[in-house]
């Protein structure tokens, strides 16, 4: 018995979309459909209403009769309808049966995304990455930061469902941008950035300091810094170790990218060995680059190993349609009650303006 019903609950709530285009309209309970002909079925099969009345016994009803020119029959009198008021009905059930089947216009899908990682983008604008020693592809030498612009704008564009965040480090380290799925926002402000703009020198440790601010806020279920420099540590407030193991402490994962050559003497000389101790010290992977294309494969590797993580739900905007039938039915049928009462009241105004006396038969005369 359950498995009846609910059998048939399920046959109630089955749904009706005829699509066009990327909109659709719905039927939200089609088989209402099916009640359309049911006053032709009761019309058929049921029987006039009678009702029970007093006779008049009158011993000339049949001069009366005749007189009205009504036929004579057993009894019963079955009002005949017009036409137009059989349309007015059938109009007004129809209309009454649309609304039934709760149409509704569906709007094209909206998608959104729900991202559970947080990207931070620590990068390095000391004046050191201004130098333009960096081979790009076809042995062309651009400068460190234009080498790394490119790099990330292909990197952001990749990561559709993250939410990224940018920050820019040298003599402080300062945030340029929070986390938001606006990437273009991103693409803009890389563009606007240019070296030395924070000073000469590289504080890699209040880069990663800022960093832990920032994620503090992240309700996201993975939170991950890339810090890309060219330089060591000179000098900041905290070490990039201690920073990195306050970072493991709040869950935050740290890939490190090293630009420039380790073999080179003075600020020119990139601290591989403190970078790869941030790396591991945080989960994350090390790497170098010393060209372009060494650059861009560290970035995919990086893309590969963070893939990404987030849920793309899809909505549509349903707009209930069913009071346009609804208010058709209503207004018809008030149409129709209106109209009838205007033409009773006419008629009864004709008929006491038609009755005159007829002055030489000395009777009253229609």
């Amino acid at each position: 018995m359950n498995s009846l019903f609910d059998g048939l609950l399920n046959l109630w709530q089955l749904a009706w979309v005829l699509p066009r285009g990327e909109s659709a309209l719905e039927l939200a309970h089609p088989l209402v459909l099916a009640l359309a002909p049911l006053p032709l079925l009761l019309t058929w099969r049921m029987k006039p209403y009678v009702t029970r009345v007093e006779a008049l016994h009158a011993p000339f009803f049949a001069a009366i009769m005749q007189a009205t020119g009504t036929d004579m029959h057993d009894g019963e009198l079955i009002l005949r309808r017009r036409w137009l008021e059989r349309a007015v009905g059938i109009l007004a059930w129809l209309a009454l049966v649309v609304a039934a089947t709760q149409p509704a216009w569906v709007d094209p899908p909206k998608e959104k995304i729900l991202p559970a990682r947080d990207l931070l983008l620590a990068i390095d604008i000391s004046q050191s990455m201004d130098q333009k020693d960096f081979p790009a592809d076809g042995g062309k030498l651009i400068t460190r930061f234009e080498g790394v612009r490119q790099a990330l704008d292909e990197f952001i564009t990749r990561r559709s469902g993250d939410r990224l965040g940018l920050l820019v480090f040298a003599n402080g380290a300062h945030l340029a941008v929070p986390f938001t799925l606006d990437h273009a926002l991103l693409h803009e402000l890389m563009a606007q950035t240019r070296t030395g703009m924070a000073g000469p020198r590289t504080m890699i440790g209040d880069a990663i300091g800022l960093g832990i601010r920032v994620f503090d806020a992240s309700r996201a279920q993975a939170k991950v810094m890339i810090l890309l420099t060219d330089g060591a540590d000179t000098g900041s407030r905290i070490p990039p170790d201690t920073a990195a193991r306050i970072a493991r402490e709040h869950d935050i994962t740290i890939h490190t990218i090293a630009i420039g050559t380790p073999t080179a003497t003075g600020t020119d000389r990139v601290d591989t060995a403190t970078l790869k101790s941030i790396a591991q010290l945080t989960g994350g992977r090390a790497a170098l680059a010393s060209r372009f294309g060494e650059l861009q494969t560290v970035y995919a590797a990086l893309d590969a190993l963070e893939t990404a993580n987030h849920t793309r739900l899809t909505h549509r905007t349903r707009h209930p349609l069913f009071h346009w039938p609804l208010g058709f039915a209503v207004t018809l049928l008030l149409l129709w009650h209106l109209g009838e009462a205007v033409r009773v009241f006419a008629t009864d105004v004709r008929a006491k303006r038609g009755v005159v006396v007829d002055v030489v038969a000395g009777e009253p005369r229609v």
